[in-house]
């Protein structure tokens, strides 16, 4: 189980101890609930998910099925709401909390590592430098993270959202609010100057969004089918697809990277 939440629970899973109680909340079928369980309960700890309803797809289904069988049983409920005040009440409890996605300036210290790692490999003349780097947008971590690295890398590459979720949540004042909040953690932890990610660093691409979070869309689709056909790489239909197809349609402008969060290896899992 690995994809880019990986990344922020390397941070947000690192002090927790045997016997520990977890609790996040998410989607019906969501990847972010899936890596939590997989490595909470690896470290010894029992899960609880607060998940709401969403518009399914193959690979929901089979995240949903497979969150089923890692998690403490827990409803489902008809709207984000109902799972948060599920959620806060098992925090009052003394359960750890993972916010959703893992968006918290400590856990996208792990994607702003991420970023830094694509400087080096550039350095190394192991890729071109991209003009942009495209991303599913979500929670905003993993842009908020990869935005940060470049400013403080100081690289001039753009990085690109590729909205997913309700406008509401996939906002760009949201995302910079997320990196100035991991710019300050990082001034207080080693007492260095973080410089602060531009408005112009971050573009969000709202075209993206199918209409319903997890609805697929028929650009995604075929973008989807091109990169299984030539290079044996799947994605699932929520996320990662439709940031590809953006990508495609951005190449046009100079290189671009295509930032593959998802981790295909669940759809092959038993």
């Amino acid at each position: 189980m690995g994809g880019n939440k990986a990344r922020a629970l390397e941070f947000l899973l690192a002090d927790l101890r045997p016997g520990d109680q977890v609790v996040t909340v998410g989607s019906a079928g969501s990847t972010h609930a899936l890596a939590v369980a997989v490595y909470a309960k690896r470290l010894g700890a029992r899960v609880s998910v607060g998940r709401w309803q969403q518009e399914m797809n193959s690979t929901a289904t089979r995240v949903a099925r497979q969150l089923e069988e890692s998690t403490e049983r827990a409803p489902i409920f008809r709207s984000p709401i109902g799972a948060y005040v599920w959620a806060w009440r098992r925090r009052r409890r003394g359960a750890r909390w993972i916010p959703a996605g893992g968006s918290t300036p400590l856990g996208i210290l792990g994607h702003v590592n991420a970023g830094l790692e694509l400087v080096e490999q550039i350095d190394a003349g192991q890729l071109p430098p991209p003009a942009r780097v495209v991303v599913p947008l979500g929670t905003g971590g993993t842009a908020a993270g990869l935005a940060l690295a470049f400013r403080i890398a100081q690289r001039d590459i753009e990085v690109v959202g590729a909205r997913v979720v309700p406008r509401i949540v996939g906002r760009k004042r949201r995302v910079l609010n997320l990196a100035h909040r991991t710019a300050r953690l990082i001034e207080h932890l080693t007492g260095e100057s973080v410089p602060r990610v531009r408005r112009r660093d971050i573009t969000i691409a709202h075209g993206t969004y199918g209409g319903a979070y997890g609805r697929e869309t028929e650009a995604a689709k075929t973008a989807a089918a091109r990169l299984q056909a030539t290079a044996a790489i799947s994605l699932d239909p929520t996320y990662s697809a439709k940031a590809f197809a953006l990508a495609l349609d951005l190449a046009s402008r100079g290189p671009t990277l295509f930032w593959l969060t998802f981790d295909s290896r669940i759809l092959r899992a038993p």
